[in-house]
């Protein structure tokens, strides 16, 4: 995955479900394949498959479950899920928390399945502790911030240096009422390697041009994480 990276998770708007999900993901596509920069998207279990066959940029399921194959109704297994074709995973959400030693097992499946793993975090010092678990990216947001109008970067930078320095160089995703390219523009400055979000995007008049904004600051190569 090449960083800086911005990644849309789409949750379950009506707005970005469905067929509607299907057309958010290929405004998406389209930027990443005008610009070059790094773009995923994390849609419900239920859009994936139609989602993964209408674009080209990595498609992220937006919960995975420790759980193989077998009697596991109404879990999502993560080696379905990367057989139909995606690439990640987004764990542990504000509106999907999870305990402890769940979402390390849930990092362990997803990585047992080849699938690559964005953890969230409310705080860097809870980003710290999810770091051992082992993901490949750490999102951090803190939770009062999450659909508002004020972005982390402008309201608590703090947290995004914190953050970097707890979790470790290009480990470190933030998010939380981004919404504009300033924002990504302090974030980045301030040592993140990229931002998850959602609303900033999903709720946009214009989404092309809310992306476009977004990853104007992304103006560096790309380089992977270092595991």
């Amino acid at each position: 995955m090449k960083l800086p990276l911005l990644l849309t998770n789409f949750k379950v708007y009506e707005k970005s479900t469905g067929l509607s999900a299907v057309s958010l993901a290929k405004i998406h596509d389209e930027v990443a394949k005008e610009t070059g920069a790094s773009i995923a998207i994390a849609v419900n279990t239920a859009d994936l498959k139609e989602v993964i066959a209408a674009v080209s940029i990595p498609v992220f399921c937006q919960h995975i479950d420790p759980v193989d194959f077998g009697a596991k109704t109404g879990w999502i297994p993560p080696k379905l899920v990367k057989n139909l074709g995606v690439t990640g995973t987004l764990l542990n959400h504000s509106e999907h928390q999870i305990p402890d030693d769940v979402l390390q097992k849930s990092i362990e499946a997803a990585h047992a399945a080849g699938l690559f793993v964005v953890a969230c975090a409310n705080t860097p010092e809870k980003g710290a502790q999810i770091m051992k678990f082992g993901p490949d990216l750490i999102a951090v947001e803190p939770p009062e911030l999450i659909g508002g109008d004020i972005s982390v970067s402008k309201a608590k930078p703090d947290v995004i240096k914190n953050s970097v320095s707890l979790i470790g160089n290009d480990k470190v995703l933030v998010g939380a009422g981004v919404k504009n390219g300033e924002d990504v523009r302090i974030a980045l400055e301030l040592g993140a390697k990229g931002i998850l979000v959602a609303s900033g995007v999903t709720n946009a008049a214009d989404p092309k041009k809310a992306i476009l904004d977004l990853i104007a600051p992304f103006n560096t190569p790309g380089k992977a994480p270092n595991n």
